[in-house]
C-alpha cells in the first residue's frame, strides 16, 4: 500500500492547518488480469472441434468451456462457437440418419 503525505500550510488567519495528513489511494477492484498464455481458450476450442466429430456431446462441452474462458480472458470465442456448431450438426445428422434407416444394416449380424 502506498501512503501519500501532504504537508500544507495555509495562512494562520484562516485557521486551517493540514499537516501530516495521510491520504491513501483507493484499493484495486476486480480480479487481476490473466497472464498472456495462461488462458485455455484455444485449447478448449480445438479439443471441442476434434471431439465434435467423434463424440459430439463432449465437443459441445469443450466448446462451452471455450466460450466461458474467452469471456473471462477477453479473447474472441470463435473456436468455441465452431465446436458447438459442429457438435450440434453431427448430433442432428445422426438423428436424421437413425430415423431414415441409414444405420439399419449395422444392427444385423
Amino acid at each position: 500500500m502506498v501512503r501519500v503525505v501532504i504537508k500544507c500550510h495555509i495562512a494562520p488567519s484562516a485557521g486551517i492547518y493540514l499537516e501530516d495528513s495521510v491520504v491513501t489511494p483507493p484499493p484495486n477492484y476486480g480480479p487481476p488480469a490473466a497472464a498472456p498464455g495462461n488462458d485455455k481458450v484455444t485449447l478448449w476450442g480445438v479439443l471441442g472441434i476434434v471431439f465434435a466429430f467423434c463424440c459430439s456431446p463432449l465437443g459441445i462441452v469443450f466448446g462451452i468451456l471455450s466460450l466461458l474462458d474467452a469471456r473471462k480472458v477477453g479473447k474472441p470465442p470463435t473456436l468455441g462457437y465452431i465446436a458447438i456448431g459442429i457438435g450440434v450438426l453431427v448430433i442432428i445428422s445422426n438423428i436424421i440418419a437413425l430415423s431414415t434407416g441409414a444405420y439399419s444394416g449395422f444392427s444385423q449380424r
